[in-house]
């Protein structure tokens, strides 16, 4: 029984990991990813539930997982990808239009990724069954923290794809024993496709990005993001970074550069007298490209000081003031893992974080920014929120060759003081609508209006059909399954539970890829509690579960984030992990008493598959509603999983293990 255990462990283990590398994989070459990554999620969670609703049929997927995983990954390296301009609804920055069309890769990644994971997970769901239900869920939770932390400690040594493949071996080696030899040819193929995704000449993989780098003439380096050219160092005397410095009426001395990435903004920095220069970079390899490769070696001066740190999260901890304020293209191409269209820097543009600049600017302090904004309302957008928050327009420049603002380098500067500025042009709508500003419950400053843009609707709804057609064809019918309403509702209530506590920590502490995994490994520890809670005492009541859910989702929604933001950081990590926390404990209070005593359990996972399914969808509603009105739609989910709950008699069997694994399978993404 022991090794059973430890199998079931490993195997757990095996699923959770093969899907974060999808996901990390499949961004750095199709590069629709780094705006849909929700849809590889999707993916995994349907591939994960079809795998656990096959765990009574044959034949034997799991045996044909690492197949799969090996034609996926090779083709993914050899798929281009592009993303379609047209149309302002959603703002695509510096990518490349080159190759297969997001109507053909989208699809594809996603039923690949459904395919594989169903794989995996059938070799799960098989063990599964071996054991009582709170039993095998407690041992699935286990391998799901070991999949997380093993996958953060890889990324935190900084070991690029071949440590990926080398971990996802082992681990098959150790479940099937004696692999097959297409199995073994098959994970021969995995560790080769990874190591040429990790060592050609000058390929760097960051917890981000695959950062590919390129030598120039006159010392200068080019350097790509995931096929995208995304910066460029290089001497930086007599170029536009010098621009802004023209439109402050002092030198500045002390000088924060957020988005510091290769140092070029920082050089200009030291040229024009800085005394002291803090570079924030989210991304620690594009800063040590800076360190190595800058041709004018900014990062060697004595007078830098170098963080690697969100910079809407410097912003909140700094007690320092700054004579000079620099957001230097702070764009990214690549989302917060899975959470809706929420990007690196989505906090950085909203009124909130510019009011958190101007609060950390010395007395005559200015505020600069600058981008190349394809739309022109986009610049107004900001313009305008500038405006809002430091009582003036800004300065604005529109650098570079050709008429107009679109597509060129445009830099606002700014300052509560306007004697501090020599502008040679103030922004003026001119009798322009000004699309209302970014704010910290709605960061999507790329989104002009509260919409879902027409392609994801399109996306979406395909996705949900085909999610419904999967489910039929694994052997679920729907009929059977109103009886099991209620954890249809749960299902899709999770989903949006966790997003927003995701989102949340993203926002108090930083959007880093360290913060995101604390939050889904402190995630699943609350399900582990909750399980360890109900192994030992059944509590009944769900009135009273439900009731406590609701109160926890009513003060987290009341909780203002300008509240914790004003706290010390230790307060505001406890307060935050108490408010995300509590409800996710008792929510799954709820969820094992009802599903430890369900009758069917095949059916009543395919009904909170198809809830978690809608819950995903859902998610996009934050583009609408913000992410507080995220919660609003889960209490009124919850309300609806209550009142739908039917009563269970205390005769009847329990479910069979495999049942256990609905919330294990909703957890896992």
């Amino acid at each position: 029984m022991r090794r059973e255990r430890v199998e079931l462990v490993l195997a757990s283990f095996l699923m959770l990991f093969v899907e974060l590398v999808l996901m990390r994989w499949a961004g750095a070459f199709v590069v629709h990813l780094s705006y849909f990554t929700n849809f590889v999620l999707l993916g995994s969670f349907l591939g994960i539930g079809v795998g656990f609703l096959r765990a009574r049929r044959g034949p034997d997927l799991f045996r044909w997982s690492p197949v799969l995983l090996a034609l996926f990954a090779g083709l993914l390296m050899v798929l281009r990808a592009s993303i379609d301009r047209t149309g302002s609804d959603l703002v695509y920055f510096g990518v490349s239009e080159r190759g297969l069309p997001a109507w053909v890769l989208l699809p594809f990644v996603f039923v690949a990724t459904a395919a594989t994971l169903a794989a995996v997970a059938h070799g799960v769901a098989v063990r599964f069954r071996r054991f009582p239900a709170l039993e095998a869920y407690r041992l699935d939770i286990l391998g799901s923290l070991a999949g997380i932390a093993a996958f953060a400690a890889l990324s935190l040594l900084r070991w690029g794809p071949l440590s990926w493949a080398l971990v996802i071996v082992a681990s098959y080696v150790a479940l099937l024993g004696r692999p097959t030899a297409l199995q073994a040819a098959s994970l021969a193929v995995l560790v080769a496709i990874f190591a040429i995704g990790t060592y050609p000449f000058d390929t760097v993989w960051s917890p981000y990005y695959r950062i590919q780098i390129q030598q120039r003439g006159g010392g200068s380096v080019a350097i790509d993001a995931n096929g995208v050219p995304h910066q460029t160092a290089q001497r930086t005397e007599g170029t536009d970074y010098e621009r802004l410095y023209e439109r402050l009426a002092e030198p500045p001395d002390r000088v924060l550069v957020v988005g510091a990435g290769n140092g070029n903004d920082v050089a200009v920095a030291l040229r024009q007298g800085a005394s002291r220069v803090d570079a924030v970079e989210i991304d620690p390899e594009l800063l040590a490209i800076g360190v190595e490769r800058h041709p004018e070696r900014p990062y060697a001066d004595p007078r830098v000081r170098r963080f690697i740190d969100d910079g809407r999260a410097f912003l909140e901890r700094t007690d320092a003031t700054y004579d000079l304020i620099v957001f230097a293209l702070p764009d990214s191409l690549t989302l917060v893992g899975g959470q809706s269209s929420l990007r690196l820097e989505s906090f950085l543009f909203t009124r909130e974080a510019f009011r958190a600049a101007a609060e950390r600017l010395a007395p005559g302090g200015a505020f600069a920014m600058y981008n190349f904004y394809r739309e022109r309302w986009l610049a107004d957008r900001l313009a305008g929120t500038l405006g809002e928050v430091f009582g003036a327009p800004p300065c604005v420049d529109v650098l570079g060759a050709g008429g107009g603002q679109v597509g060129r380098l445009s830099m606002f500067v700014a300052s509560a003081d306007p004697a501090a500025l020599r502008c040679a042009t103030t922004w003026d709508p001119d009798g322009r609508p000004v699309a209302e500003p970014a704010t910290d419950d709605h960061p999507f400053v790329y989104l002009r209006e509260r919409t879902i843009p027409g392609r994801y609707a399109l996306a979406l709804a395909l996705i949900l059909f085909g999610s419904l057609a999967a489910v039929r064809l694994a052997g679920a019918t729907l009929r059977p399954m109103a009886r099991y309403l209620d954890l249809f509702f749960m299902g899709a209530a999770f989903l949006l539970l966790e997003t927003k506590s995701v989102v949340g920590f993203a926002l108090l502490f930083g959007t880093t890829w360290f913060v995101n995994a604390l939050v889904f490994f402190g995630i699943l520890l609350t399900v582990l509690a909750a399980i360890e809670v109900e192994r030992r005492m059944r509590i009944g009541r769900p009135a009273v579960l439900f009731g406590l859910l609701l109160a926890g989702l009513l003060v987290a929604g009341l909780v203002p984030a300008s509240w914790l933001l004003a706290m010390p950081v230790g307060w505001r990590f406890a307060v935050a992990t108490a408010l995300a926390f509590f409800p996710v404990f008792v929510a799954n209070l709820i969820f094992a008493e009802r599903f430890r005593d369900t009758a069917d359990p095949t059916t009543a996972f395919g009904a909170n598959l198809l809830g978690a399914m809608v819950g995903g969808v859902l998610e996009y509603l934050s583009l609408v509603v913000g992410y507080r009105g995220l919660l609003v739609l889960a209490a009124v989910l919850y309300l609806l999983a209550w009142r739908s709950m039917p009563t269970i008699p205390t005769s009847e069997p329990a479910a069979e293990p495999v049942a256990a694994g609905l919330t294990a399978g909703l957890i896992e993404r």
